[in-house]
């Protein structure tokens, strides 16, 4: 618990992230920002709202539930924080329509045209209908609501239509009412119609079904009168059945179910629907005021426009970045030469996920490769990493897979990725009972002459090439005994549960991380007080543990400099007199997903550093295995530094993230030099793989 001093210096977790949606929200209100990329950021920031509502809101839903809100956690009133979400959540949205308004405008401008079912013409009205018919009638299946069980469900994450009928043979009889499933998930959320002169129109998919909604319910007997947009969030917490008598991937399906039937944390709904109608949706579906209730406009589920058409000239979009090839990994040598040399470090997207692909092709085909172990926790669509895996186990190679099944919205993928390798002969594990395995790391053992010899790669982000072009992360490839012999023990662990090995090279959760980076705090602190240079650099994701929390405010109290950059949660408010005015907090949102976790500390001028795959939370230090692997070639720790410093030096897309004016850009660029770190880092790459 903080104490009364501490107390202004603190936020809530949750309260952070809304604020970290908000800078997301920024970058769709940010003109500068091109047009079509500002339209795919409300998409984002609608998904992540949708599983903050699922994930996070669900949980203090339950503990109000538990205890009625009586009791604090973390130093917070739950019921509190709840309101005070439902607070911001509908400033955020009234934000989100305004920024939606300016850039149908925008899109106006440049000949784009969203149309809604009343602003068709005569020919656009042949063309929706003759689509209708051939494409959309077939995946829609209307319910009576009256006819609906009391046991019935809505789907999470989809969007209905909420009808109003009327009996065409008696005119004084009641209202009916229906329910429509949008089929988003079959058909497309967009429909381009035929250009005129050089406009474009585009047509949603709600829309094309109100306009022909008579075609679906004339046969029936009624006329629809008017249809209403509803969506549904849903409690997505896994109650996890310890039943020993099942397997585990049983269990997780079985879990995957009570998903679907997960108690409603967010009911969203058409401002302009009629009294009586929210009424009856209310009544049955057991939505009461105390809910979270969100009248909003006449769209929802914006997460579809994260996939909104291309259209349009290149200036709406971002120019394109191709990502480089790190000179020592382009000279048609084996990867194994080379790293018997020295050391590489990655950064994707900057470079390419291709090195990665390619260190797993020339092991499934070496002869002298007998052995490949990798941990896997989101995989893309068509993985071209499990095709390297099961190739390699074609050619003779043990393979071993650590896949995690409780990868959170994964879980049915990664169930259907453990049943195909399994099929192809590779050795599915799943790591230990109680800890989710979401360290980032592949070990290959070479047999060399007489000697076993092994390689690592092990890095702060997903083994996934899709994410890979998006989600900024470090990789290191490494063959130092001190880091892969660690390795080897760290897959022992996920093969044996009962093996507890020590470790003295990487730092393991839930073993001795925590303990370990309070250790390197204290020693920055202890530097500080003998007048020595003392400082950190961070850089994480989130930033929630209270643990470690207080022990960086006492850092920065002894005198210790401290730079952090997170891109979510963030429970400290740096800038607070004498409580945290030595921490500097940025947050960069740009083109890319800041995802790496880099950590240094001074240690009196001989920096130890390391890269993880873990953020400061404490489920990453209690309940999951991670890693953090040190950086110790002195030219990596160089390159490090400079990206970070780029970072740091960022003034067109940093925020601040202090107690004076919290996510206020950084230094706005107006007649000084401009410095876009994402671009910065990118030329940086290039230009040091060009030297020789």
């Amino acid at each position: 618990m903080p104490n009364k001093q501490e107390s202004s210096v603190f936020i809530n977790r949750d309260i952070s992230w809304l604020y970290f949606n908000q800078r997301v929200l920024q970058e769709a209100m940010d003109k500068s920002t091109p047009l079509i990329e500002r339209i795919k950021f409300l998409g984002i920031f609608s998904n992540n709202l949708d599983e903050f509502f699922r994930v996070r809101v669900a949980v203090l839903n339950r503990l109000v539930v538990y205890d009625g809100g009586k009791n604090e956690y973390g130093g917070f009133s739950p019921k509190k924080i709840l309101n005070e979400i439902n607070h911001i959540v509908l400033k955020l949205q009234n934000d989100f329509m305004a920024a939606y308004d300016e850039i149908l405008v925008e899109l106006a401008n440049h000949k784009i045209f969203i149309r809604d079912e009343k602003q068709l013409n005569i020919n656009q009205g042949k063309f929706v209908r003759k689509y209708f018919r051939e494409k959309v009638l077939p995946n829609l299946f209307p319910i009576i609501i009256r006819n609906l069980t009391r046991d019935a469900t809505l789907k999470d994450k989809s969007i209905y239509l909420a009808v109003i009928l009327k009996n065409k043979r008696k005119k004084k009889s009641k209202q009916e009412y229906a329910l429509i499933k949008v089929p988003t998930d079959i058909i497309s959320r967009f429909f381009i119609l035929p250009k005129t002169g050089n406009s474009t129109f585009i047509i949603l998919l709600e829309d094309i079904i109100r306009y022909c909604l008579n075609d679906i319910f004339s046969i029936m007997g009624f006329t629809a009168d008017a249809a209403y947009i509803i969506k549904f969030t849903r409690d997505a917490e896994l109650d996890i059945d310890n039943d020993i008598s099942k397997s585990f991937m049983e269990t997780i399906s079985q879990s995957l179910k009570q998903r679907i039937t997960g108690e409603p944390v967010r009911f969203i709904y058409d401002a302009k629907i009629p009294h009586n109608l929210l009424k009856v949706l209310m009544n049955f579906f057991n939505i009461t005021n105390k809910d979270t209730l969100v009248p909003g406009g006449k769209y929802h589920n914006f997460k579809d426009f994260i996939n909104f058409p291309k259209l349009g000239n290149a200036a709406l979009f971002y120019k394109h970045i191709e990502p480089g090839s790190h000179k020592e990994l382009s000279k048609q040598l084996s990867v194994f030469r080379i790293l018997k040399k020295s050391d590489i470090l990655l950064h994707f997207p900057y470079q390419s996920f291709d090195h990665v692909l390619n260190i797993l092709r020339e092991a499934s085909m070496d002869p002298k490769v007998f052995s490949i172990k990798i941990t896997l926790y989101r995989l893309a669509k068509d993985s071209k990493i499990v095709n390297a895996l099961i190739n390699a186990a074609r050619n003779g190679k043990t393979v071993i897979v650590c896949l995690e099944l409780q990868a959170r919205f994964d879980e049915h993928a990664n169930i259907q990725w453990a049943q195909k390798l399994f099929e192809e002969g590779v050795k599915v594990i799943h790591g230990m009972p109680g800890l989710k395995v979401h360290t980032k790391i592949i070990l290959i053992k070479r047999l060399e002459g007489k000697n076993k010899i092994f390689y690592a790669s092990i890095g702060t982000g997903n083994f996934n090439e899709d994410t890979a072009c998006i989600y900024a992360d470090d990789h290191l490839l490494t063959a130092n005994p001190l880091i892969t012999e660690e390795a080897d023990k760290i897959f022992n662990l996920l093969e044996n549960n009962f093996s507890f090995p020590q470790f003295k090279t990487l730092v393991v959760s839930p073993y001795n991380m925590r303990d370990h980076f309070i250790r390197c705090i204290n020693k920055e602190i202890a530097n500080s007080r003998k007048k020595k240079n003392a400082w950190i650099i961070l850089k994480l994701n989130s930033l929630v543990d209270p643990v470690i929390a207080q022990k960086l405010l006492k850092a920065g109290m002894a005198g210790v400099k401290i730079k952090i950059i997170v891109r979510g949660s963030c429970i400290i408010k740096a800038g607070v007199p004498e409580i945290s005015d030595n921490i500097e907090i940025v947050s960069i949102v740009d083109r890319f997903l800041e995802h790496s976790r880099v950590l240094v500390f001074s240690n009196d001028d001989d920096p130890l550093m390391y890269i993880t795959s873990a953020d400061w939370m404490q489920r990453n230090f209690d309940y999951r295995i991670e890693i953090a692997c040190p950086i110790v070639d002195k030219n990596l720790q160089k390159e490090m530094i400079d990206i970070l410093n780029l970072q740091l030096g960022d003034n067109v897309k940093s925020r601040l993230l202090s107690s004076q004016n919290y996510n206020a850009y950084k230094n706005i660029a107006t007649t000084r030099t401009r410095h876009r770190s994402q671009i910065e880092i990118f030329n940086y790459l290039n230009q040091s793989q060009l030297k020789n």
